[in-house]
């Protein structure tokens, strides 16, 4: 069982590709207890008393049993099962990966990753979302000075054991990055996603953060056609992304992390807008 970065998901996998099953709660609570029961069943297979009561503090337990692998700390259940959770290398891995693609930028800070939140870009037509409209699922990243979309493979990563070869495709594949100081407004309760949040920027032609990209191994440039989509269609020099977080507390934290970024680098209140 491997669980993602702060909890947002997990991943159990078998002896096979056939016995894969990723979860993506999108919620560290809905993560934790699941893990908490499924241990609990485990126990019950394995005909042995559970190693712990159901209220001691599972996360300062599997902090003591590192079992030497640079990659991971590991836990192994009583039933043999292990479960893994990603250590600090796993966040320097991510920060390598956005600090390359704001390495472009003048006077680049020290980079701090404040927030990593999974949720989804909502698709639109004609720059509104739709009632019966698609969505994406995506990974949000919020650092000091700017905010990204990514589109994350949750399956193939970290490499299972029965794995050959590694994946065709990087884990991490940018969809687009922002920085904070041209986001001009959020927008909240947006039909037919109530709990969707709209980020309006401004498309800065000469500074954007993404002019400066060039195709490499993330796939392809961000100034291709695809990128349209999440253009005003009236021209009015406006890029947003409609994003659905489900979690009300990913929401609230993601908010207030961003609002105090704003106030730090504007010099004033982001301007937050609910809209019916």
């Amino acid at each position: 069982v491997n669980v993602g970065l702060f909890d947002q998901y997990f991943r159990i996998a078998g002896p096979s590709a056939d016995h894969v099953v990723a979860c993506l709660t999108r919620d560290s609570y809905s993560t934790h207890a699941f893990i908490q029961h499924l241990m609990t069943v485990l126990s019950l297979l394995a005909r042995t008393p559970s190693p712990e009561p159901a209220e001691k503090d599972f996360y300062s337990e599997f902090g003591r049993k590192n079992t030497g692998k640079m990659e991971n700390y590991e836990v192994i259940h009583s039933s043999r099962v292990k479960f893994i959770y990603p250590n600090d290398e796993e966040i320097g891995d991510l920060t390598f990966v956005v600090t390359e693609k704001m390495a472009s930028l003048s006077n680049l800070q020290s980079l701090n990753i404040l927030l990593y939140v999974l949720g989804f870009q909502v698709n639109t037509i004609d720059g509104m979302p739709q009632e019966n409209t698609s969505l994406q699922s995506k990974t949000l990243i919020l650092t000091s000075s700017a905010l990204f979309l990514f589109s994350e493979d949750y399956i193939s990563y970290p490499l299972p054991d029965f794995a050959k070869e590694p994946p065709k495709k990087d884990k991490y594949q940018l969809t687009d990055g922002r920085r904070i100081r041209d986001l001009d407004r959020v927008l909240m309760g947006y039909q037919p996603y109530p709990q969707a949040l709209t980020f309006v920027f401004d498309d800065v032609q000469n500074e954007d953060l993404m002019q400066n990209l060039t195709l490499d191994h993330f796939g392809e440039t961000l100034n291709s056609p695809t990128r349209d989509s999440r253009r005003d269609i009236d021209g009015s020099g406006e890029v947003q992304w409609y994003i659905f977080i489900p979690s009300a507390d990913c929401r609230e934290k993601l908010i207030s992390l961003l609002a105090r970024q704003w106030e730090i680098l504007c010099g004033r209140e982001l301007p937050l807008e609910l809209t019916g």
